[in-house]
């Protein structure tokens, strides 16, 4: 297990949590490093279908360490800026891993915040508890989105709130990313990691080609004209039945009411 991210399965789960609390969980290159290694050996875990990412502490994650990222970019050279496309903070899932197929749920509580909203973003699911805020206060500093953050707020709730958010650098509570769409579910702060793995338990029942090729088909679509994104999704959908004896299992078990 690393320092400060620990990887855990259980149940087809993979517990992936975050855990330099005393910094409140701000994305150092240790950090980010063993975030990256905890993603990549989920993409490969067969012991894990779902992963649900947490935090230990107060906060989800207060961005960037500031301490250690400013200074590394004062004396960057553009070859450097160049190579920092690929991946990215958060472990390279706000850009580059995002590839990853099999479904992520993010469990908020307390602060995410500059690049931890972003990593937060990246994450297929979020489910926030009530002390949850969110905000993009990279802009306080000087700074603003340059992990997907700008790209995710436009998906998913529209130009006007990334506007908003972007520009007022103000901070957002649990009920008003609901409302915004930026998440899904809002509950008291004891049910946060219970609420995640009932999620998580409603994905692992379907069929597991059928969801990573949906979230593929998904991406994919993303920006696409209309008529493309229809295209794809027909080609996705009817070459995602892989196993159709377990196509009619689940079928037959539907029509006899057990699922």
């Amino acid at each position: 297990m690393n320092e400060t991210v620990w990887y855990e399965t259980q149940d087809k789960i993979a517990y992936i949590t975050l855990n330099r609390p005393e910094a409140l969980n701000a994305q150092d290159e240790v950090l980010n490093e063993e975030l990256a290694q905890a993603w990549e050996r989920f993409e490969r875990d067969e012991d894990a279908d779902v992963a649900i990412l947490k935090a230990n502490g107060k906060a989800f994650s207060a961005g960037a360490d500031l301490k250690s990222y400013i200074p590394k970019w004062e004396s960057a050279s553009f070859s450097d800026l160049r190579q920092n496309t690929r991946h990215g903070l958060g472990g390279g899932i706000t850009r580059g891993r995002h590839r990853i197929y099999k479904p992520i749920i993010a469990a908020i509580q307390g602060y995410a915040v500059g690049a931890g909203f972003e990593l937060a973003l990246a994450c297929d699911i979020r489910i926030a508890s009530e002390d949850a805020t969110m905000g993009v206060f990279e802009v306080k500093a000087g700074l603003h989105q340059g992990d997907g953050g700008i790209v995710r707020m436009v998906n998913l709730a529209g130009i006007g709130v990334a506007l908003d958010l972007t520009l007022t650098g103000r901070p957002v509570s649990a009920d008003e990313a609901l409302r915004l769409g930026l998440v899904s579910q809002v509950v008291p702060n004891g049910d946060l990691l219970a609420t995640a793995e009932s999620t998580a338990k409603k994905i692992l029942a379907n069929s597991q080609p059928a969801i990573r090729s949906a979230k593929e088909t998904i991406l994919e679509m993303i920006g696409r004209p209309i008529d493309d994104a229809l295209r794809l999704e027909a080609i996705y959908g009817y070459s995602s039945f892989g196993n159709f004896t377990e196509v009619r299992r689940r079928i037959a078990s539907i029509n006899s009411g057990k699922s």
